[in-house]
């Protein structure tokens, strides 16, 4: 009789096991999205903006640069101040975001490509960053 209670139990238990194991990163892109929403999704998804952090982060007066042409490439710059992952200071994570016709790819080690450039308010990588992470 014990052994079918436990057999009956193992699916439901697993189901939650999973569940609570996955990360809850922010959601895809719709097809709809604007490129400027697309741009926040992709930098999201980078482990220097807490895409892998157990801990919940949060971000604030996030900016944008770009589009601008550097080398034939147009790229986006995108900067934050992140807090959550350490109890004193927050961090300051930048990514650089290539377009090329309309697929976007991130450039690694390339930062400096966004000094001297202006930079705008970008809400949209808060408003999706901070959703996931409520």
């Amino acid at each position: 009789m014990r052994s079918r209670w436990r057999l009956r139990h193992v699916p439901i238990t697993l189901g939650l096991f999973v569940s609570a194991c996955s990360g809850t990163g922010p959601p895809p892109p719709s097809p709809t999205a604007t490129l400027r929403e697309r741009v926040a999704a992709l930098a999201l998804r980078q482990t220097d903006f807490g895409a892998i952090s157990v801990i919940p982060v949060r971000f604030e007066k996030s900016r944008l640069s770009g589009p601008f042409e550097d080398g034939g490439r147009t790229l986006y710059c995108v900067s934050s101040r992140m807090k959550g992952r350490s109890f004193d200071n927050g961090e300051r994570p930048k990514v650089v975001i290539r377009d090329e016709g309309g697929v976007l790819k991130v450039v690694e080690d390339e930062v400096e490509v966004c000094e001297g450039h202006r930079t705008e308010p970008f809400p949209e990588l808060e408003t999706l960053g901070n959703a996931a992470q409520s």
